[in-house]
Protein backbone atom coordinates (compact mmCIF):
# COMPACT_ATOMS: atom_id res chain seq x y z
CA UNK A 1 0.00 0.00 0.00
CA UNK A 2 2.70 2.41 0.66
CA UNK A 3 5.01 1.77 -2.51
CA UNK A 4 1.49 2.98 -4.46
CA UNK A 5 2.14 6.50 -2.81
CA UNK A 6 5.69 6.42 -2.54
CA UNK A 7 5.91 8.83 -6.39
CA UNK A 8 3.29 11.01 -4.61
CA UNK A 9 5.66 11.33 -1.03
CA UNK A 10 8.64 12.10 -3.25
CA UNK A 11 6.83 14.81 -5.47
CA UNK A 12 5.77 16.37 -2.08
CA UNK A 13 8.97 16.07 -0.82
CA UNK A 14 10.61 17.81 -3.68
CA UNK A 15 8.16 20.29 -4.03
CA UNK A 16 8.31 20.85 -0.37
CA UNK A 17 12.13 21.37 -0.61
CA UNK A 18 12.12 23.66 -3.82
CA UNK A 19 9.40 25.98 -1.61
CA UNK A 20 11.70 26.31 1.40
CA UNK A 21 14.92 29.29 1.20
CA UNK A 22 16.93 30.00 4.62
CA UNK A 23 18.40 33.72 3.62
CA UNK A 24 21.31 35.15 5.94
CA UNK A 25 20.97 38.62 7.84
CA UNK A 26 22.64 40.41 4.43
CA UNK A 27 20.46 38.85 2.21
CA UNK A 28 17.32 39.39 0.77
CA UNK A 29 14.87 37.59 -1.73
CA UNK A 30 13.34 39.70 -4.65
CA UNK A 31 10.14 37.62 -5.41
CA UNK A 32 8.44 37.07 -8.79
CA UNK A 33 5.20 35.34 -9.05
CA UNK A 34 4.52 34.46 -12.65
CA UNK A 35 7.04 36.78 -13.54
CA UNK A 36 5.45 39.94 -11.99
CA UNK A 37 7.13 41.59 -8.86
CA UNK A 38 5.43 41.32 -5.47
CA UNK A 39 7.46 42.00 -2.75
CA UNK A 40 10.91 41.45 -1.34
CA UNK A 41 11.66 39.03 1.66
CA UNK A 42 14.04 37.89 4.97
CA UNK A 43 16.32 37.40 5.97
CA UNK A 44 15.25 34.20 7.95
CA UNK A 45 12.85 31.61 5.97
CA UNK A 46 11.30 31.74 3.55
CA UNK A 47 8.61 29.58 1.67
CA UNK A 48 8.08 30.07 -2.35
CA UNK A 49 5.01 28.56 -3.89
CA UNK A 50 6.74 25.96 -5.82
CA UNK A 51 6.55 26.81 -9.83
CA UNK A 52 4.32 29.96 -9.43
CA UNK A 53 7.09 32.26 -7.46
CA UNK A 54 10.47 32.57 -8.46
CA UNK A 55 13.57 34.39 -6.57
CA UNK A 56 16.60 36.12 -6.88
CA UNK A 57 18.88 36.90 -3.96
CA UNK A 58 20.54 40.28 -3.66
CA UNK A 59 23.49 40.68 -0.77
CA UNK A 60 23.22 44.00 1.31
CA UNK A 61 26.97 44.02 2.14
CA UNK A 62 29.57 46.86 1.16
CA UNK A 63 31.06 45.71 -2.05
CA UNK A 64 34.81 47.04 -2.52
CA UNK A 65 35.29 47.69 -6.12
CA UNK A 66 38.38 48.94 -8.02
CA UNK A 67 38.17 51.36 -10.60
CA UNK A 68 41.11 50.09 -13.11
CA UNK A 69 43.92 52.39 -14.47
CA UNK A 70 43.08 55.06 -17.23
CA UNK A 71 44.93 57.63 -19.13
CA UNK A 72 43.23 60.89 -18.22
CA UNK A 73 43.74 64.33 -19.98
CA UNK A 74 44.08 67.23 -17.25
CA UNK A 75 42.53 70.58 -18.46
CA UNK A 76 46.17 71.84 -18.53
CA UNK A 77 46.42 68.89 -21.11
CA UNK A 78 48.45 66.32 -18.87
CA UNK A 79 48.32 62.81 -19.37
CA UNK A 80 48.04 60.49 -16.37
CA UNK A 81 47.23 57.36 -14.91
CA UNK A 82 44.41 57.35 -12.51
CA UNK A 83 43.03 54.50 -10.19
CA UNK A 84 40.75 54.41 -7.45
CA UNK A 85 38.31 52.38 -5.25
CA UNK A 86 34.50 52.92 -5.12
CA UNK A 87 32.76 51.17 -2.24
CA UNK A 88 29.00 50.77 -2.51
CA UNK A 89 25.98 48.99 -1.42
CA UNK A 90 22.68 47.59 -2.23
CA UNK A 91 20.05 50.16 -0.83
CA UNK A 92 16.97 48.81 -2.34
CA UNK A 93 17.09 44.99 -3.78
CA UNK A 94 13.78 45.53 -6.15
CA UNK A 95 15.52 48.11 -7.60
CA UNK A 96 18.70 46.86 -8.11
CA UNK A 97 17.17 43.57 -9.93
CA UNK A 98 14.27 45.31 -12.30
CA UNK A 99 15.85 48.71 -13.10
CA UNK A 100 19.20 47.83 -14.12
CA UNK A 101 20.28 44.27 -15.93
CA UNK A 102 23.74 43.79 -14.03
CA UNK A 103 24.18 46.34 -11.00
CA UNK A 104 27.86 45.90 -10.20
CA UNK A 105 28.94 45.53 -13.99
CA UNK A 106 26.88 49.34 -14.77
CA UNK A 107 28.64 50.53 -11.24
CA UNK A 108 32.02 49.64 -12.39
CA UNK A 109 31.34 50.93 -16.13
CA UNK A 110 29.81 54.71 -15.08
CA UNK A 111 32.41 54.86 -12.22
CA UNK A 112 35.28 54.93 -15.01
CA UNK A 113 33.51 57.55 -16.81
CA UNK A 114 32.54 59.87 -14.03
CA UNK A 115 36.65 59.32 -12.91
CA UNK A 116 37.83 60.41 -16.16
CA UNK A 117 35.32 63.88 -16.33
CA UNK A 118 35.92 64.53 -13.22
CA UNK A 119 39.17 64.52 -13.56
CA UNK A 120 39.81 66.44 -16.69
CA UNK A 121 37.84 69.30 -15.08
CA UNK A 122 41.11 70.02 -12.88
CA UNK A 123 44.66 70.96 -13.71
CA UNK A 124 47.59 68.33 -12.54
CA UNK A 125 48.59 70.74 -9.61
CA UNK A 126 44.60 70.22 -8.66
CA UNK A 127 44.86 66.96 -8.91
CA UNK A 128 47.56 66.28 -6.55
CA UNK A 129 46.62 68.55 -3.95
CA UNK A 130 42.98 68.47 -3.99
CA UNK A 131 42.28 64.75 -3.50
CA UNK A 132 39.83 64.68 -1.14
CA UNK A 133 37.86 67.60 -2.63
CA UNK A 134 38.15 65.01 -6.00
CA UNK A 135 36.66 62.19 -3.97
CA UNK A 136 33.95 63.78 -2.61
CA UNK A 137 32.79 65.33 -5.73
CA UNK A 138 32.67 61.89 -6.92
CA UNK A 139 31.12 60.26 -4.49
CA UNK A 140 28.06 62.50 -4.74
CA UNK A 141 27.88 61.91 -8.61
CA UNK A 142 28.21 58.60 -8.37
CA UNK A 143 25.44 58.48 -5.71
CA UNK A 144 23.05 60.49 -7.90
CA UNK A 145 23.92 58.41 -10.88
CA UNK A 146 23.14 55.17 -9.20
CA UNK A 147 20.33 56.12 -6.93
CA UNK A 148 17.58 54.95 -9.84
CA UNK A 149 19.44 51.22 -9.45
CA UNK A 150 18.79 50.81 -5.56
CA UNK A 151 22.52 51.50 -5.16
CA UNK A 152 24.24 53.47 -2.39
CA UNK A 153 27.26 54.75 -2.78
CA UNK A 154 29.45 55.40 0.27
CA UNK A 155 32.84 56.05 -0.32
CA UNK A 156 35.43 56.84 -3.46
CA UNK A 157 38.97 56.70 -3.16
CA UNK A 158 41.32 57.88 -5.30
CA UNK A 159 43.92 55.22 -5.07
CA UNK A 160 47.42 56.07 -7.22
CA UNK A 161 48.18 59.02 -9.60
CA UNK A 162 51.23 58.12 -11.97
CA UNK A 163 52.37 60.95 -14.00
CA UNK A 164 54.90 60.51 -17.21
CA UNK A 165 58.35 60.44 -16.64
CA UNK A 166 59.63 63.88 -18.17
CA UNK A 167 56.68 65.20 -15.80
CA UNK A 168 58.03 63.72 -13.08
CA UNK A 169 61.48 65.40 -13.50
CA UNK A 170 59.99 68.73 -13.96
CA UNK A 171 57.97 68.16 -10.79
CA UNK A 172 61.16 67.10 -9.35
CA UNK A 173 63.33 70.08 -10.61
CA UNK A 174 60.23 72.97 -9.25
CA UNK A 175 60.87 71.33 -5.87
CA UNK A 176 64.25 71.80 -5.90
CA UNK A 177 63.77 74.95 -6.81
CA UNK A 178 61.75 76.09 -4.32
CA UNK A 179 63.85 74.14 -1.66
CA UNK A 180 66.75 76.00 -3.06
CA UNK A 181 64.69 79.75 -2.52
CA UNK A 182 62.89 79.14 0.68
CA UNK A 183 66.96 78.29 2.33
CA UNK A 184 68.10 81.61 0.37
CA UNK A 185 65.73 83.18 2.20
CA UNK A 186 66.23 81.53 5.47
CA UNK A 187 70.36 82.45 5.17
CA UNK A 188 69.40 86.40 4.46
CA UNK A 189 67.02 86.45 7.64
CA UNK A 190 69.71 84.95 9.65
CA UNK A 191 72.17 87.48 8.01
CA UNK A 192 69.80 90.92 8.70
CA UNK A 193 69.31 89.50 12.62
CA UNK A 194 73.06 89.07 13.15
CA UNK A 195 73.74 92.17 11.57
CA UNK A 196 70.94 93.68 14.13
CA UNK A 197 72.20 91.91 16.93
CA UNK A 198 76.05 93.18 15.77
CA UNK A 199 75.26 96.52 15.85
CA UNK A 200 73.61 96.42 19.34
CA UNK A 201 76.88 94.48 20.88
CA UNK A 202 79.04 97.43 19.07
CA UNK A 203 76.75 99.82 20.66
CA UNK A 204 76.82 98.31 24.08
CA UNK A 205 80.62 97.65 23.53
CA UNK A 206 81.01 101.59 22.49
CA UNK A 207 79.86 102.66 25.76
CA UNK A 208 80.92 100.45 28.24
CA UNK A 209 85.17 101.10 28.86
CA UNK A 210 85.90 97.97 30.23
CA UNK A 211 83.34 95.93 28.07
CA UNK A 212 86.11 95.05 25.12
CA UNK A 213 88.48 94.29 28.00
CA UNK A 214 86.39 91.44 28.84
CA UNK A 215 85.53 90.64 25.74
CA UNK A 216 89.02 90.31 24.75
CA UNK A 217 89.56 88.21 27.66
CA UNK A 218 86.90 85.91 27.33
CA UNK A 219 87.84 85.12 23.65
CA UNK A 220 91.45 84.32 25.27
CA UNK A 221 89.67 81.60 27.61
CA UNK A 222 88.12 80.41 24.42
CA UNK A 223 91.09 79.83 22.27
CA UNK A 224 93.05 78.42 25.27
CA UNK A 225 90.20 75.89 25.57
CA UNK A 226 90.34 74.74 22.35
CA UNK A 227 93.78 74.98 21.07
CA UNK A 228 95.55 74.57 24.39
CA UNK A 229 98.38 71.86 22.74
CA UNK A 230 99.00 74.07 19.61
CA UNK A 231 98.71 78.02 20.30
CA UNK A 232 100.28 80.05 22.33
CA UNK A 233 98.41 83.01 23.50
CA UNK A 234 100.57 86.18 24.64
CA UNK A 235 98.43 89.51 26.59
CA UNK A 236 98.70 92.46 24.47
CA UNK A 237 97.36 95.06 26.43
CA UNK A 238 94.51 97.39 24.79
CA UNK A 239 95.59 100.44 25.60
CA UNK A 240 98.93 100.60 23.99
CA UNK A 241 97.03 101.26 20.74
CA UNK A 242 95.85 104.59 21.79
CA UNK A 243 99.54 105.59 21.22
CA UNK A 244 99.10 105.13 17.11
CA UNK A 245 95.71 106.91 17.40
CA UNK A 246 95.02 109.84 15.54
CA UNK A 247 94.19 113.15 17.22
Amino acid sequence: MLTAFLPIIIIAVFFLASSVRILNEYERAVIFRLGKFTGVRGPGLIILIPVIEKMQKIDLRVVTMDVPSQDIITKDNVTVKVNGVVYFRVNEPSKAIINVANYIHATAQISQTTLRSVIGQYELDEVLERRDEINSKLQVILDELTEPWGIKVTNVELKAIDLPEDMQRIIARQAEAEREKRAKIISAQGELEASVKLSEAAQILSTQKDAITLRYLDTMREISLNNNASTTIIPFPIELLSAFKKD
